[in-house]
């Protein structure tokens, strides 16, 4: 798909791994709307900054994704701007440390905030997205899952499965969705200066980081180009990517 006058969503947009995804799309000729959920200053910010080092047109939208009105809301409010959405990527996520071993500490009400942003949300947007896309013809959708969804790690059991779900849903969505729409699936390693990190230990950073091997974190900047990468492909659905420094192989 060309991205050149493309309109792309972008949750999350204005978070640590959010923000260079929405600058790669824009440099790449798109208008990003820059979905935050608390932060509106700092996502019109990135929205500004988009707008004048692209010359494309980008705002800053408040969504909660746990929410069905204000996700009609937000794909309201892109549609009466841009009259079309052509690439979803589902970016924002929830994260807090909890041991494995933790039962007690991983209470439902934890688990039940997790998988509402982490999952159901991505659910909420594809569905609200995808009669858009049909009627144009065309669309891509791109999920930000983690490498905790392909085995039992990652900062809580709750991260992990969420992450495994939004893997399979990314799987279901490209039967449900094709041939007009194609979704794909960017599973980050270790991803230094996000919020997701930020609730890690330093032993955790310091044991992701060791285990790699190329013995670093991933780079933000690879996980954007990839998001532009399957935006831009024709032939690719329903895939899952792992970009983590050499840890995981699936």
């Amino acid at each position: 798909m060309e991205l050149k006058g493309a309109v792309a969503v972008v949750t999350g947009g204005n978070g640590g791994l959010g923000q260079r995804i929405c600058h790669a799309l824009a440099r790449a000729g798109a208008s990003i709307a820059v979905v935050y959920a608390e932060s509106r200053a700092e996502a019109e910010a990135v929205a500004g900054e988009l707008a004048a080092q692209y010359g494309i047109e980008a705002a800053a939208h408040r969504c909660d994704v746990t929410d069905e009105a204000s996700v009609a809301a937000l794909v309201e409010a892109v549609m009466r701007r841009h009259g079309r959405i052509d690439l979803l990527v589902n970016d924002a996520a929830y994260n807090k440390s909890v041991p494995f071993a933790d039962l007690d500490g991983l209470t439902i009400e934890l688990w039940e905030r997790i998988m509402a942003v982490n999952l159901t949300g991505p659910m909420r947007l594809i569905k609200a997205v995808a009669p858009v896309m049909k009627a144009q013809g065309r669309g891509r959708i791109v999920n930000i899952a983690s490498v905790a969804g392909l085995g039992p790690q990652g900062s809580s059991i709750a991260y992990a499965v969420s992450k495994a779900g939004l893997i399979h849903l990314t799987r279901c969505m490209a039967v449900a969705l094709a041939p007009e729409v194609l979704v794909n699936c960017v599973a980050p390693g270790l991803l230094e200066g996000t919020r997701a990190t930020a609730n890690l230990s330093p032993a955790q950073i310091e044991r992701s980081a060791s285990g790699a091997l190329l013995k670093k974190a991933a780079d933000k900047d690879d996980c954007a180009e990839m998001v532009v990468t399957m935006a831009r492909s024709e032939t690719m659905t329903g895939q899952t990517v792992v970009i983590d420094a050499g840890r995981v192989f699936h």
